[in-house]
């Protein structure tokens, strides 16, 4: 579970996640993801690397020279939610308005997208394949949507799994279960699962004289779920520390290999890494697997 958080709410939970205003959407806030990669990438490289962490991220405030990183990141919106299904134990799901910006978000980057967007109705599932339905019927939660006809899920999960996980014998299990168990449902239906599907957590104080609860102590952290997939981009420009010549400053697509692959035996790049990222890390909350989609040129 990850639990980026948002600050005190009105409602049940005292602790939410971050949503996105207009789509109530989960979303990782990109100053959060910069912070955790930097302070990853920070214990991983050590004093040798203060350097390249300074080039790559800023110097620190109340530095003496102060100045802008050469990596910039935006939000990580949300692609596939993970549901409790009565089939397969849980499906991935997704809708038309997640995968228009996913499909904008990739084009805009290079990437080659060869699928279109579809359209559903409301109560109706696009499947990938059929082996998470029963007797023709998905059921998600108390919730069952019809098949419907076509096979572009097919097509998107393929690029999905392709895409999101590394391509060793390790994450096969996975690549197939995004192959085989992603549904695509109207914008309404996706709406619900992701406001009310998410891993609410109660959390007390105990008193350590009595070991009890104490008092006024209970509260619920809300997170989002195990195995979910989201997207963003990481823009890079040539590097702007003080001082430099220009053709002394490290360009903005070596500075992406940097971040991403490392600079051999010294230092590894995040690419493929497991950073942790948000709150309640002493209970192994926030392990994220950041996958770079990366051309050789």
């Amino acid at each position: 579970p990850l639990h980026m958080g948002a600050g005190s709410a009105v409602g049940a939970i005292d602790n939410p996640i971050q949503r996105e205003v207009h789509s109530q959407h989960p979303v990782i806030n990109g100053a959060g993801i910069k912070g955790a990669i930097r302070h990853h990438l920070t214990q991983a490289w050590g004093a040798e690397g203060s350097s390249a962490i300074k080039e790559l991220f800023g110097a620190e405030s109340g530095a003496d020279e102060l100045h802008a990183g050469a990596v910039s990141f935006t939000d990580a919106q949300l692609v596939a939610f993970p549901v409790r299904s009565l089939k397969n134990t849980f499906v991935y799901v997704t809708c038309p308005y997640v995968l228009g910006r996913l499909k904008r978000l990739a084009v805009s980057a290079g990437e080659k997208v060869d699928w279109d967007v579809p359209r559903l109705e409301p109560g109706q599932a696009l499947c990938a394949s059929d082996g998470a339905l029963s007797e023709g019927k998905l059921f998600l939660e108390a919730y069952e949507f019809t098949k419907a006809p076509g096979d572009m899920a097919a097509k998107i999960s393929d690029w999905l799994a392709r895409h999101c996980l590394p391509a060793n014998g390790d994450h096969a299990f996975f690549r197939d279960k995004i192959t085989k168990d992603l549904f695509i449902l109207d914008d309404t239906d996706f709406s619900y699962f992701v406001k009310h599907a998410t891993v609410v957590e109660p959390h007390v104080r105990m008193d350590d004289a009595t070991g009890t609860a104490a008092d006024g102590t209970l509260f619920y952290i809300d997170n989002l779920p195990p195995e979910s997939i989201m997207v963003g981009l990481i823009l890079s420009s040539i590097e702007r520390t003080k001082g430099k010549a220009a053709g002394d400053r490290r360009s903005a697509k070596d500075g992406l290999r940097l971040l991403f692959r490392g600079d051999g035996e010294k230092r590894a790049g995040v690419g493929g890494s497991l950073v942790q990222m948000g709150g309640d890390a002493t209970t192994g909350r926030g392990l994220v697997l950041v996958q770079p989609v990366e051309k050789e040129n």
